[in-house]
């Protein structure tokens, strides 16, 4: 049965199917640290809570204070679910947020939002102490604030297993140098979007961080400084996720836009694709066979990064275009006369005054 004869049977279970790149869990689930459990501290941990949420959401430092956001700030109850505590050390206030609403209120405050579905990232990081240098590795105990400095940023991190046959990327040589061939290669048997490098160096009785991230073929560095490891984490993963957000989100109403085609599609690929496009809401206006035309708010940069995290092969127009124009061999019964291919119906490509992209699983 062809693709665009089963899609509408099948939207009903779209979203029990696997996605793509890494979905990260918990996304409008926020911890803070509080001194005890008065209204007063509740109030301040939560208009924190908030303000952690929107800048994961938007990868914006100043969204949160902006004015369209005035209402929200002075009543962040209306977007919680719930809340309780968590016993420390530190004691923690965890607020859960509700996505729909919280989505709602943002998109009507004219601010973007980066989904749940996000690049997976491979973070080596070396810790220079004055008790010694130590690769993190997958299950130490000096994981721990490396993945709650993820969770607070919203981002999907995994560590190496840091064992002996990668030791050699644990010095600092290997995690500042620019050429990241050796860091790449140790990297591909965890299948990662992203590779991070982090020297961290305790120095002075402060901690300074110097890192590195590469997604694709484009790298970012930056550096960053705390009054120790866990804030460290925490300042370092806030200025990937800020990095990262305006790759993949695009602001509601954006006057720029894509023409986006898809081919190879599949019941299963759909619901993958609409997760890829819900940071610019695609919206989805043509089905032909496997064939399927998007359109999307965003510029084709943004819209390229997102697709290749579903390792989607981006095409030339032509060759899309031919095949369109392929002729469909229609199934015949055995016993009649065998008939000529037919072409298939298709909408013909025509220039546009929006970019078109063309894509094929």
């Amino acid at each position: 049965m062809r693709f665009s004869n089963i899609l509408f049977a099948g939207c009903l279970s779209l979203f029990s199917l696997p996605g793509l790149a890494e979905t990260v869990s918990n996304l409008y689930q926020v911890r803070e640290p509080v001194s005890g459990q008065s209204p007063d501290e509740r109030n301040r941990a939560t208009q924190a809570a908030l303000e952690t949420l929107v800048l994961r959401l938007t990868g914006d430092a100043k969204a949160a204070q902006g004015s369209a956001l005035a209402e929200l700030r002075k009543d962040p109850q209306q977007v919680i679910s719930q809340y309780g505590y968590e016993a420390g050390p530190p004691e923690t206030l965890l607020v859960d947020f509700d996505p729909a609403t919280t989505d709602r209120a943002l998109r009507q405050a004219g601010l973007p939002i980066w989904g749940s579905n996000r690049p997976s990232i491979l973070g080596w990081w070396l810790n220079d102490s004055v008790e010694g240098s130590n690769l993190v590795g997958d299950g130490q105990g000096s994981a721990e604030p490396l993945r709650r400095a993820a969770q607070h940023r919203g981002l999907p991190l995994r560590l190496p297993l840091a064992d002996l046959s990668e030791q050699s990327m644990g010095t600092a040589q290997a995690l500042e140098s620019k050429d990241a061939a050796a860091l790449k290669e140790a990297s591909e048997r965890y299948g990662a979007d992203a590779i991070l490098a982090v020297h961290a160096k305790e120095d002075a009785g402060q901690w300074q961080g110097k890192w590195q991230l590469w997604l694709g073929d484009q790298r970012e560095q930056g550096t960053a400084t705390a009054a120790d490891s866990r804030a460290l984490a925490d300042a370092v993963l806030l200025a990937v996720s800020q990095r990262l957000a305006p790759r993949f989100v695009a602001r509601p109403g954006a006057s720029s836009g894509v023409v986006l085609q898809v081919q190879g599609m599949t019941l299963e690929r759909y619901a993958e694709m609409l997760r890829l496009l819900e940071p610019f809401g695609g919206r989805l206006k043509a089905v032909e066979g496997d064939r399927l035309d998007f359109e999307v708010a965003g510029n084709p940069e943004q819209v390229r990064a997102q697709l290749a995290l579903g390792k989607l092969q981006e095409i030339p127009a032509a060759e899309a275009a031919a095949a369109q124009t392929a002729p469909v061999q229609v199934p015949v019964d055995a016993a009649a006369q065998p008939s000529a291919p037919v072409a298939a119906p298709a909408p013909t490509i025509v220039p546009a005054a929006a970019p078109q992209l063309y894509f094929r699983w």
